[in-house]
């Protein structure tokens, strides 16, 4: 039942139609793997399940559905999938976030993803202002993250800044994904993240990372493929 399961998945998600026969071999068995290591776990199957195990396939790590899990608060997953539905802008707070987003399901969804980090402006700013370009990035792009979705793989000023603006009413992102990974306040971001009202995809711990954020985003977009188009 299970091969069933992911056969049909597979022939339904736009991103692995066109995969060759010996790299959905490969995919295929890495998903049964993590399957039968997991085994019984406490995730919604339709979707955020599919998104934990994008995670672990990009990671090798099980910790992301263990010590260090994802999650899911305000019908996070929902929001995200509205937000996909009125075309709304992905902010990234890294440039390696953004090469990771499937340009594939970018295109078919006609999203735009936006990463300002490297801009001119933004460096000298920051540096004026003794700030993180990161921090500056989020600041700058306050007009465009309204109603969007927020991926932060990276850096946890770029997280702090968004939750200041959130709270401060200054923007209202549909969803926020924030997995920054670090020893500086990586932890602490996520659990100023967790006390906010707004949708969001966060995790425990230290772990996260550009792969575990564009994972997420790009299983997101996936699941609202194979169930909306």
């Amino acid at each position: 039942m299970k091969n069933e399961l992911f056969m049909k998945e597979m022939n339904e998600n736009p991103d692995t139609r066109s995969m060759s026969s010996k790299s959905f071999d490969i995919e295929k068995n890495s998903f049964d793997i993590i399957e039968d290591e997991i085994g019984k776990h406490t995730y919604n199957k339709e979707f955020e399940w599919e998104i934990v195990r994008r995670v672990i396939h990009a990671t090798a790590d099980f910790d992301f559905a263990g010590k260090q899990k994802l999650v899911f608060n305000h019908d996070a997953v929902l929001s995200g999938f509205q937000a996909i539905e009125n075309k709304c802008n992905i902010i990234t707070d890294v440039e390696m976030v953004r090469a990771g987003i499937s340009k594939n399901s970018l295109s078919k969804l006609n999203l735009k993803c936006i990463c300002n980090i490297s801009d001119g402006n933004i460096i000298c700013e920051a540096k004026r202002l003794n700030k993180t370009r990161a921090e500056m990035a989020m600041q700058n792009l306050v007009q465009e993250m309204q109603g969007g979705i927020i991926v932060i793989g990276n850096a946890p000023t770029a997280l702090h800044e968004v939750i200041r603006m959130v709270n401060e009413k200054l923007t209202i992102p549909s969803l926020v994904i924030g997995v920054p990974v670090g020893f500086v306040s990586a932890v602490e971001s996520k659990i100023e993240l967790s006390k906010t009202g707004i949708p969001h995809i966060t995790n425990i711990g230290r772990k996260g990372g550009s792969s575990v954020a564009s994972s997420i985003i790009n299983a997101l977009m996936l699941s609202y493929l194979n169930k909306f188009q």
